[in-house]
């Protein structure tokens, strides 16, 4: 127990650095999920977005691993498939143990609720989000996870970075963060958009140019971290950013 709230204090004070003007409800809700399920921020386990706190994928197989899970199995929904359309429900059971009935979760997918990063992968897609809903009922997550809240309308916002600053010779202290940013989204086949936008988010901003440069070095630093680390998850991260154009017009 004493580790998990060491764990959670410093997942508090890694959030307050990539989140600014975080309340306190939200610290102290974060204090009782990671000292809960021993999450942690810095990992990618999770998220904060539209003022409330998400788990992530890779947070939530991850979590199973620790408790053991025995098992995860996965089908298709065949009467509610239709893969002339891309349109696929999936059914997912966690065995939390090898005497464990399972747990059921179900998650859908379709071109209407995906982003065009993600088009033609609408299977894989769905199966993440019913492995996601049955692991947090096996384990009693009571927090939704970001691949589950997929948007459905068009494109996101195009932001610029915030401008180089300057040190005392008049040159770029260090490498370009913008450089490494389009290395990155080159290098992983990323959508920019939805990266921009996932950035403002990141950064607790509401546009990008009011990002500190430190706000968007820790941003790219972590945004390589899950590329690397886990793609699929980071495509369903994304993912959630696709209809903020139209609810910002």
């Amino acid at each position: 127990m004493k580790r998990r709230k060491s764990a959670g204090q410093t997942s508090v004070r890694m959030a307050r650095r990539i989140w600014e003007n975080l309340s306190r409800e939200a610290l102290t809700r974060l204090r009782e999920i990671t000292t809960q399920h021993d999450f942690s921020v810095g990992a990618g386990d999770l998220m904060y977005l539209n003022n409330g706190w998400y788990v992530t994928h890779t947070g939530l197989i991850g979590l199973a691993r620790r408790k053991r899970c025995s098992g995860i199995h996965v089908e298709a929904v065949n009467s509610l498939c239709d893969s002339g359309a891309n349109r696929f429900v999936l059914k997912a059971t966690v065995f939390p143990s090898k005497g464990s009935s399972g747990f059921v979760g179900y998650g859908d997918a379709d071109p209407s609720n995906v982003s065009s990063l993600v088009r033609g992968a609408e299977m894989r897609v769905a199966e993440t989000r019913a492995v996601n809903r049955a692991l947090r009922k096996a384990y009693g997550i009571g927090i939704c996870s970001v691949e589950e809240i997929g948007a459905i309308r068009g494109p996101a916002p195009t932001e610029k970075l915030p401008p180089e600053r300057a040190n005392g010779n008049g040159n770029s202290a260090g490498p370009k963060v913008r450089d490494r940013l389009c290395q990155i989204i080159r290098q992983h086949k990323l959508d920019p958009e939805l990266v921009k936008a996932y950035a403002v988010d990141f950064c607790g901003t509401k546009t990008l140019r009011e990002a500190s440069r430190e706000q968007v070095e820790n941003f790219v630093r972590q945004l390589a971290d899950w590329a690397e680390k886990d793609r699929s998850a980071l495509l369903c991260q994304l993912n959630s950013y696709v209809g903020q154009k139209e609810g910002a017009a």
